[in-house]
């Protein structure tokens, strides 16, 4: 059966990660959550000082953009965690305080070229899943599967707000989280280096009303259409 690529693409909160590790784990690809990329460099920002108010000190970020390893780890029940500069920082970026930033980081054009070209070289032998914002238009626009996901900003919000919670985030408002996912499509969806859109040739996933094992067995549909042509 012959390798692929597949691009998963969408706004925030709507279960991409989820959905893409299940995918890999069925069909024996390598997953690659680039969100988690993004939220790594920001998490750097914020230890070092790097982000006042909206704004990224750019210029700080070049000088020590050479100088940030991310990279992946797979602990002992098999689940993929981020490591920043060698450090396990999983439960880090999961935060508000990443939350928060993550977009305004990741609309920097320095950012976006470093994590892109490292999202390229971990593809280059296919077989692999990699979910993100601009996957299906920037990082692979040949791959053979795009998946475009989708739901309203309400049930992502609450989607959100329930994952903290189950992590023991209980200070949280669910009116918060609404803003925060608001406040992300805006940035990423008019940011000037690759923002979020729908590739043309993909397909788009509703997912507001869907369990997860429908949607699980909607791309499995669609993967193996793909993969027997």
């Amino acid at each position: 059966m012959k390798k692929i690529t597949i691009a998963i693409d969408g706004f925030s909160s709507c279960g991409k990660s989820t959905m893409s590790k299940e995918l890999a784990k069925r069909i024996g690809y390598v997953y690659v959550d680039t969100g988690a990329m993004y939220r790594g460099v920001t998490l750097y920002c914020l230890r070092n000082n790097m982000i006042k108010g909206n704004e990224v000190d750019e210029e700080a970020l070049k000088a020590e953009i050479d100088n940030i390893s991310i990279t992946f780890g797979i602990d002992e029940a098999g689940t993929q965690y981020l490591m920043l500069n060698g450090e396990n920082v999983e439960k880090e970026i999961r935060g508000m305080e990443v939350s928060g930033k993550v977009s305004i980081v990741a609309a920097v054009p320095l950012v976006r070229e470093a994590m892109v070209a490292l999202q390229r070289k971990m593809g280059d032998s296919k077989g692999i899943v990699m979910d993100g914002r601009d996957i299906g238009t920037t990082v692979f626009p040949d791959a053979e599967m795009k998946i475009f996901v989708t739901a309203s900003p309400q049930i992502r919000a609450q989607r959100r707000l329930d994952e903290m919670r189950s992590k023991g985030n209980n200070e949280v408002t669910f009116e918060e989280v609404l803003f925060n996912v608001e406040e992300r499509d805006r940035i990423d969806q008019t940011r000037a280096v690759s923002p979020l859109r729908k590739a043309d040739d993909a397909l788009v996933l509703d997912n507001s009303n869907m369990s997860l094992a429908e949607q699980d067995e909607w791309l499995m549909n669609e993967f193996q259409k793909r993969v027997t042509e």
